[in-house]
């Protein structure tokens, strides 16, 4: 039977989970230059509503609908077909409930990709390649573990995304960077965050939905949702403790930036686990996942040199597979009795079944950006040129600009701050270059 007090959170953890996206749109949107501002949360605003209705066609039945040799669902409940108020099997909540919640999975998972190709990818290249990403990237992987796929039997556990979510997006971003090529002047001009304060407002509303994301994957108000609800709080706090430490360490100065991007890397690393763990291994993780996400956006991209403008692989691809492991090594059937136990309690087929996971979601990632781009590719033009870059995406993709012009000078408000900013940064950058 349905239990209300159950259909209630969840219903409040979906919309929850919803207001991740223009969160998300806020702390991208405001990393980029003035510009690009609008462009970047644009395209986290339209993938809100293009995912939507690819869900409710053939997404929700793609990956919850009967499973077809572990591979993908059928096509039994294409358009929602014969889902109405029927109760979830095995559940307390009606199936639409479901529907809904795991709509805004399906929503944010193609929006963090986009942090990584910030500023050059044209809008109508990216509403395509988005929504194949979708179909053809996502869907699977959701079914492979979540919807009773292969690597559901195979024991692997995800309690809320770290696999289907924060690799595949992560890992599919820095693809997708590579193909298209680094900005204009990347590793020569100065491109720095436009508006601060808009970040931190964003990973605040992220912060503040994860709770939905965590938490109501238990899918009831019970006590499993309560556990995952302290995880998710002790990983993200310990995480930005680590990552302003670390960045204080390496860099000189504690950042908000390094603040707020502390916060959503722990919330990345304890995602798969939070419903597996108990509190104390989640410090741990958080600790841990802070740490590894700063080095990899402090010294790792810079070694390779590739161009993922916002981080997108540095926090959810490298969060993402430290939460995998470390769900490998404190999972326990004590927390949850649908788990299983990591190798820290004295098992091994959980750790092994985590690693082939990770291995998958990496292969499908790269693999599936790689052939979806090139199709994209063949059919429209999928970069901005030079000319367009220098201009701003919001007017040459939009016509709009984010801000309001001058009157009296007609430069852009905040443009002539970014500008300035720019300039003694590429100055500062000149002057040591030359003592170098």
């Amino acid at each position: 039977m349905i239990d209300t007090g159950d259909t209630a959170w969840v219903l409040i953890s979906a919309a929850l989970v919803f207001i991740m996206t223009p969160g998300l749109a806020f702390f991208y949107g405001g990393m980029v230059r003035s510009k690009n501002v609008l462009t970047t949360i644009m395209q986290s605003f339209f993938i809100v509503a293009m995912i939507s209705v690819e869900w409710v066609l053939i997404g929700y039945t793609m990956t919850f609908g009967a499973d077809i040799n572990g591979f993908i669902g059928s096509l039994d409940k294409l358009g929602l077909a014969g889902v109405g108020l029927n109760v979830l099997e095995n559940g307390t909540i009606p199936e639409l409930a479901f529907v809904a919640f795991q709509c805004m999975f399906a929503v944010i998972t193609p929006a963090l990709i986009t942090g990584a190709f910030a500023e050059r990818m044209k809008f109508a290249a990216f509403a395509v390649f988005i929504l194949l990403w979708a179909v053809f990237i996502y869907n699977p992987m959701a079914h492979w573990v979540w919807g009773g796929g292969f690597l559901a039997e195979l024991g692997a556990l995800d309690f809320a995304g770290g696999l289907v979510i924060h690799i595949l997006s992560g890992v599919s971003g820095l693809t997708l960077c590579i193909l298209l090529g680094k900005r204009k002047g990347y590793g020569h001009t100065a491109m720095i965050p436009h508006n601060l304060p808009m970040t931190v407002l964003g990973a605040t509303l992220l912060w503040f939905g994860w709770f939905g994301f965590n938490a109501g994957s238990a899918l009831g108000a019970n006590a499993l949702a309560a556990n995952a609800f302290v995880t998710s709080q002790a990983a993200a706090a310990a995480a930005t403790v680590s990552w302003v430490l670390a960045e204080w360490k390496f860099n000189g100065k504690p950042t908000i930036l390094g603040a707020a991007s502390g916060c959503v890397a722990g919330l990345v690393a304890i995602t798969p686990a939070a419903g597996f763990v108990a509190p104390l291994p989640s410090v741990i993780i958080g600790l841990v996942g802070g740490v590894v996400c700063f080095f990899a956006v402090a010294v790792l991209k810079e070694k390779l040199g590739y161009d993922d403008a916002l981080d997108a692989f540095g926090v959810h691809g490298i969060g993402g597979t430290w939460g995998a492991v470390a769900t490998g090594l404190w999972a326990t059937t004590e927390i949850n009795p649908d788990g299983a136990n990591g190798l820290l309690f004295g098992e091994t087929h959980l750790f092994t079944a985590q690693l082939v996971s990770i291995v998958v979601a990496y292969a499908l990632a790269i693999a599936g950006t790689y052939v979806l781009y090139k199709i994209v590719a063949a059919l429209m033009e999928t970069r901005a040129s030079e000319a367009e870059e220098l201009t701003g995406l919001d007017i040459v993709e939009h016509g709009e600009r984010g801000y309001a012009r001058s009157v009296m000078t007609g430069s852009p408000m905040l443009g002539s701050f970014e500008d300035s900013s720019e300039m003694l940064a590429n100055t500062v950058m000149s002057i040591n270059a030359q003592k170098g």
